[in-house]
């Protein structure tokens, strides 16, 4: 009985690991430090391994860019460190980025080029200009009148300013040229591509003259019916039976003193009688017999991935820019080291590049270099087939309301009645500001056209057989030597 009323003594607690003690004295619950780790719920095992395979796939491409990229400039970097004439131009090229079709966005050609190839250029220290066309068709205009001056240069029918020539960095147009086919052409994918052998071949074609797009569209406009007014014939008969007959009639006015005169209306000037003095040398009527050489060609495929069918192919491009990198670091370096061959077109094909239209069920023609980046006509959106015929309804819709816009113009022009409060507040435009407007509106259309004409798949790109002999393409220096590239110079 007694050794069952002695008291057991207390349990001792059980002993705490050194972190655990500290923990319990920083005021967290001692819940917390209870808990025993346990594998997450289904729910969140797929949340944490679809995260981080998104996260991992998205870091190694990054690292992955980096490295390729790094690869290709330590290859270039030496020649940025070879010293130079403080007098010398750099070496320069001319990137054209032309309007990608249904992106309102125009520079996603351009935007390429800086990502990635501008990077290896600038570790060379080579120089770029870049041109970008905001509609379709501007680069193939920019081209062509490009080559138009420079033929005028070669024969002499254009010279330097004297103010220009007085500069300290005035190079003669000879130099000019050199100094350009030492740089080259880089062109971003398909569409400019076109554009630019479409102005080419313009270019060289196209007579000399200068001509005003402007005005001789306003030429062509001078003639419909769109701003004729219909006379009103009882009321001219009747006006003139009121008349007075012993009262002189008032002379018509002339366009300048009409107060609907049009700068369209203004008649020519009589060619003077006496003969002309100058000495200026004439234009030649016919295009050259030989092309000289042209800038060698970088050809940089690009493709532009935009509407709701497309997105699985964004997403994949996403995360995997190392292939971009790549492609674009390559053709960086194929230009830095300026390795080049002749552009190969076989000859059999001409006749098949010349056609305006390639139907649909021609035959496969292999027609080399013309072919470059072909496979990215497939990602042109489907709504661009009916380009023109979209032109052709806002064309019409225009010219529908137009009338009423003249109307309004030619009552309050001659004053047959007051305008109205909103009037005051806001002019209507007058009808030398409608025929400017019109005239604007159908440049703009007739361009965007053309300019689809010249880059819709259906359409061959446009070939000279005098380009044969001089026009080349930049080369990877690490290909084949059977295909015997020639090294273009390089200007520091």
């Amino acid at each position: 009985m007694a050794d069952a009323n002695i008291a057991k003594p207390p349990s001792l607690p059980a002993r705490q690991s050194g972190v655990r003690t500290v923990l319990s004295y920083t005021g967290i619950p001692p819940s917390w430090l209870d808990k025993r780790p346990k594998l997450p719920s289904r729910n969140w095992l797929i949340f944490l391994s679809v995260t981080s395979s998104v996260v991992g796939l998205y870091v190694y491409d990054r690292q992955e860019c980096k490295k390729i990229r790094q690869a290709y400039v330590d290859k270039v970097k030496h020649l940025a460190e070879v010293t130079a004439d403080p007098f010398d131009f750099p070496r320069t090229v001319t990137v054209y980025g032309a309007k990608w079709p249904a992106d309102e966005e125009y520079l996603q050609g351009i935007k390429y080029f800086r990502k990635y190839v501008k990077p290896i250029l600038v570790a060379a220290a080579v120089d770029f200009e870049m041109i970008s066309g905001k509609r379709h068709g501007d680069i193939a205009a920019r081209v062509a009148e490009d080559t138009r001056l420079r033929r005028r240069l070669d024969l002499g029918l254009d010279v330097d300013p004297e103010a220009r020539k007085m500069l300290p960095t005035y190079r003669s147009a000879a130099a000019r040229v050199k100094h350009a086919l030492g740089g080259g052409v880089v062109v971003i994918g398909r569409p400019t591509f076109k554009e630019y052998m479409a102005g080419v071949c313009a270019g060289w074609t196209a007579g000399l003259e200068p001509v005003d797009a402007d005005e001789a569209l306003s030429r062509v406009l001078e003639h419909d019916t769109h701003f004729d007014e219909p006379p009103d014939l009882a009321d001219m008969a009747h006006a003139d039976a009121d008349a007075p007959a012993d009262l002189p009639r008032q002379a018509p006015l002339s366009p300048q003193t009409s107060p609907v005169f049009s700068p369209l209306q203004m008649p020519s000037k009589p060619a003077s009688s006496r003969p002309r003095t100058s000495t200026a040398p004439s234009v030649p009527s016919g295009p050259p017999s030989v092309i000289p050489p042209l800038p060698p060609l970088l050809l940089v495929p690009f493709t532009n991935y935009i509407g709701i069918t497309q997105i699985p192919l964004m997403i994949w491009g996403f995360f995997n820019q190392r292939h971009k990198v790549r492609s674009g670091a390559e053709a960086g370096y194929c230009l830095v080291m300026g390795n080049t061959r002749p552009v190969n077109v076989p000859e059999d094909t001409v006749d098949f590049v010349a056609s305006a239209e390639m139907s649909e069920r021609a035959p496969l023609v292999d027609l080399g270099d013309l072919d470059f980046d072909k496979e990215a006509e497939d990602f042109y959106k489907s709504s661009m087939e009916k380009f023109p015929e979209d032109t052709d309804k806002i064309r019409q819709k225009y010219y529908e309301a137009l009338p009423k816009k003249l109307a309004i113009a030619r009552e309050l022009a001659r004053g047959t009645r007051e305008p109205t409060k909103e009037e005051y507040e806001n002019p209507p435009p007058t009808e030398v500001e409608l025929r400017a407007e019109r005239l604007k509106k159908e440049r703009r259309w007739r361009d965007d056209v053309h300019g689809w004409d010249i880059i819709k798949p259906s359409a061959a790109v446009q070939w000279d057989e005098r380009l044969r002999g001089s026009l080349t393409v930049f080369v990877d220096p690490e290909q084949d030597q059977s295909d015997e590239p020639s090294s273009a110079p390089i200007i520091p």
